[in-house]
């Protein structure tokens, strides 16, 4: 794409409480003069604490975001719409012509058992994941 440009790039998941709100905050730090992150959820679930909490472990505070519904009419305002599950993917409403989509599936980790350092290894490894994604978008852009 072109330089100087601040790309509007949405992050879709199922419930935009963890996958995509990481892609969001991390989009934010990283991206910083290339991206103007948003994200959202077929079925919004809220913020996941775990997600905070891992996010806050690099330094990134996700604690305000909100977990939002996915609107159309935004969507049709993004550069860039990268899905980060199957759901989203398949059920994301058609991207229009000129808006670039990217499917890049990350397990979730809102499912995941074990004790509470297990659990948070999971989001770690999702977190660290999206990281490596967005870096590669930001590349691409």
């Amino acid at each position: 794409m072109s330089e100087n440009k601040i790309y509007k790039v949405m992050f879709l998941c199922t419930g935009n409480s963890c996958r995509s709100q990481m892609a969001e905050g991390l989009a934010r730090e990283l991206g910083k003069g290339v991206i103007e992150p948003y994200s959202a959820g077929l079925i919004p679930a809220g913020v996941n604490p775990n997600a905070i909490t891992v996010m806050k472990e690099i330094g990134i505070d996700i604690s305000g975001q909100k977990s939002e519904a996915i609107d159309e009419n935004l969507l049709m305002k993004m550069d860039v719409i990268m899905t980060l599950c199957s759901h989203a993917d398949a059920s994301c409403p058609v991207t229009p012509e000129g808006i670039k989509r990217f499917h890049t599936p990350v397990n979730d980790p809102v499912g995941a058992v074990g004790t509470e350092e297990e659990v948070l290894q999971e989001f770690r490894s999702a977190r660290d994941e999206i990281k490596k994604k967005i870096n590669d978008l930001i590349k691409w852009l």
